[in-house]
């Protein structure tokens, strides 16, 4: 376990806020020089809190309007049949996100697609087709309120477990 001091929380959040920020920039914001700076990046990376960066697109600028989340009930919550729905739906790329969750549904998809059109033919020619998918149930996302890629982080303090 390892113990993250506010100079690593201010790294996360800087990274957190635009992860295309030069070392030199990042350093310069935590009130460190570089070398140190990237010394304590690397490590965080190789502990694997840094996970990856990415680059966000403006959806609706790619034509990508309908937002929906869609609630699908297995026949049965057995290990074989959680394992195929699970690859079947890390093949779909307008799955954007998926849960498997308690409750009334077995999962919560979050789709992401251009049009009815398209939701159409990914439910009728994709989620269907799943082995032991009994009930889907979708609801459209009307506007998006609020949406953020960030993680709420502590001052400090915070301790990392090891091995993910």
């Amino acid at each position: 376990m390892r113990h993250l001091d506010r100079t690593d929380i201010a790294i996360l959040n800087q990274l957190q806020d635009n992860a295309a920020i030069t070392n030199v920039e990042l350093a310069r914001s935590v009130n460190l020089s570089s070398t140190p700076c990237f010394n304590r990046v690397k490590a965080m990376e190789e502990l694997g809190l840094i996970r990856q960066q990415v680059t966000l697109l403006d959806a609706k600028m790619l034509g990508l309007h309908v937002n929906v989340f869609i609630h699908v009930s297995l026949e049965k919550q057995v290990e074989g049949a959680l394992q195929r729905f699970e690859s079947a739906i890390a093949e779909r790329p307008e799955v954007m996100e998926c849960y498997l969750m308690t409750g009334d549904a077995d999962y919560l998809l979050r789709v992401l697609v251009p049009d009815i059109q398209a939701l159409e033919g990914f439910i009728l020619n994709h989620l269907t087709k799943v082995p032991g998918v009994a009930n889907i149930r979708s609801s459209f996302a009307l506007k998006q309120v609020r949406y953020k890629t960030a993680l709420p982080l502590p001052f400090e303090g915070l301790r990392i477990h090891e091995g993910k």
